[in-house]
């Protein structure tokens, strides 16, 4: 019996293993990239209404508070200047933009193994945010957050198969000087992931410091040119329809250091945008054409992102509802929106309102992230980690985030159906003299680890082998899992040389 009982035990550990192993990416069931779009929660007529409905908003209210640099731009390319300051844009020229605009972008990641391809309906998962908390899952509190903590988020990212860029999730509330702290945000997110990193900058000349320390970290002005691996996150307007005068002479500078760009518009539904989910699609999407043709003014192509970025708000408190159906709609309908134009797009997914990795959390992340995902969103940002309406961030959720997002990406996958997945000639094969299950046939075995996503800490255990194990908790999993990434040397360090070179150029916060 025993020798059995380790012969049964051998084998299971031996294909608990085989399976715990990565696969060769033509195996993998998911992978970045996949092209989502199978849902629509828009009709054609109810989408050709908001288009319409964008460009007259952007022909008669026109956008507030352009820099003299933009109104130059712009002008120049068609727009035209009110008496009140305002800068309409004509319907001719926002469909000449949408028809010379970038609809190919790559965005790099320092391994091009991580290289982003977005056009058409291709879904990628990421982080993002401004958080200015942590969340300390062990005593239930909130704390500022830290230039260690952006490094660690960086260095988690790196490790997740399902989270595949990271866009800065946090503020380093530890480094007062604003210039320093967006210098090292970059250096400490580069540090961390080979993967593509999203950053900001509040001045121009913030910019061409974090484009500068770019040159060094890419090996010089040409190599960063040929592969920007770090994008800027530029809220170029401040809803409702003005433009942000300082992110937009940011976004000037972004442009003329070769660095790809999202356009980004965050109105709050009920507040700074309109109530409904369809008013602040329109709005959104109006604030961003004319962020097309700001851009393309500039520099006709240069990588654009159509970031529709619109919140839901919970109209009794004036709460931000980040995790409400209402926000899964807004990123769905802007996602319709995106292909509409034919643009590569991003906008939010996954937000938890709630405050701890818990039930609330899960269900308010996992909508959004599969309704955007199968929207055929581009770029769902804030997709794991974030919570409190994005006042916090999480180390352990980013962690568990890459199990939920695997498994939203199946979803995007869906169903193939042909010959073999019919499964008719295996039906013939089990019920006509054969077993009577499917269970251990070679078309089972051969296709279990290509069709199927199996999370890496949720538990699928029978309830007796769950209290076998002495009834781990999912929190715990993920913290142990935090511990052993962070006691590994990240593959994304910078060799001594370089570091040397760096620390000697600029004022950097980190520790050796």
């Amino acid at each position: 019996m025993n020798q059995m009982t380790s012969r049964r035990s051998g084998g299971r550990a031996a294909r608990r293993a085989s399976r715990a192993a990565p696969l060769d990416d033509t195996l993998r069931p998911v992978r970045p990239g996949m092209e989502g779009g199978t849902l629509n929660v828009l009709t054609p007529a109810q989408i050709e209404k908001i288009h319409a409905a964008a460009l007259e908003a952007l022909d008669q209210i026109g956008l507030a508070d352009a820099p003299q640099s933009g109104i130059d731009y712009m002008t120049a390319a068609g727009a035209t200047l009110g008496g009140d300051g305002r800068l309409r844009f004509p319907r001719a020229l926002v469909e000449d933009t949408l028809a010379r605009a970038n609809r190919g972008i790559t965005l790099h990641g320092r391994d091009p193994a991580h290289d982003l391809r977005l056009s058409g309906t291709r879904v990628h998962y990421g982080t993002a945010g401004a958080a200015v908390h942590m969340v300390d899952i062990e005593g239930k509190q909130y704390r500022d957050s830290t230039l260690q903590d952006l490094h660690d988020a960086a260095r988690i990212a790196e490790t997740l198969e399902n989270i595949h860029f990271l866009q800065r999730p946090m503020v380093a509330r530890d480094i007062e000087d604003t210039c320093e702290m967006e210098v090292n945000s970059v250096y400490a997110c580069c540090a961390g992931t080979t993967k593509h990193v999203g950053t900001s900058f509040s001045d121009p000349a913030h910019a061409r410091e974090g484009i500068r320390l770019l040159h060094m970290i890419a090996g010089g002005e040409g190599a960063w040119r040929d592969r920007p691996f770090v994008s800027n996150s530029n809220c170029f307007v401040v809803p409702p329809m003005k433009f942000a005068t300082e992110s937009c002479q940011v976004m000037e500078a972004c442009i003329e250091g070769g660095m790809p760009v999202l356009l980004l518009s965050a109105g709050m539904a009920g507040a700074t945008a309109p109530s409904t989910v369809a008013g602040a699609i329109v709005q959104a999407v109006a604030e961003c054409l004319a962020g097309l043709v700001y851009v393309n003014a500039v520099s006709p192509g240069h990588p654009a992102i159509f970031g529709t970025w619109p919140f839901g708000l919970d109209l009794r408190t004036g709460a931000m509802t980040g995790g409400s159906g209402e926000q899964a709609l807004l990123s769905a309908g802007c996602a319709q929106m995106h292909r509409f134009y034919d643009l590569p797009g991003g906008a939010v997914g996954g937000i938890a309102d709630s405050k701890l990795p818990d039930m609330q959390a899960g269900w308010e992340a996992m909508c959004s992230n599969v309704m955007a995902g199968l929207s055929g969103l581009n770029m769902v940002y804030e997709a794991a980690g974030m919570h409190a309406s994005l006042l916090g961030f999480c180390h352990e959720s980013l962690i568990l985030g890459d199990d939920m997002i695997g498994q939203a990406l199946r979803c995007v996958r869906g169903i193939e159906v042909d010959d073999e997945t019919l499964a008719l000639d295996q039906m013939r094969e089990v019920c006509l003299g054969g077993p009577g299950h499917y269970l251990g046939t070679a078309a089972t075995l051969g296709r279990m680890q290509a069709d199927h996503v199996y999370p890496s800490l949720g538990d699928r255990t029978s309830p007796k082998e769950w209290a076998e194990n002495g009834k781990p908790d999912l929190v715990d999993k993920a913290r142990a899992r935090k511990e052993a990434i962070l006691a590994t040397p990240s593959a994304a360090r910078f060799n001594p040389m370089l570091d040397a070179e760096i620390r000697k150029a600029f004022k950097i916060h980190l520790p050796m």
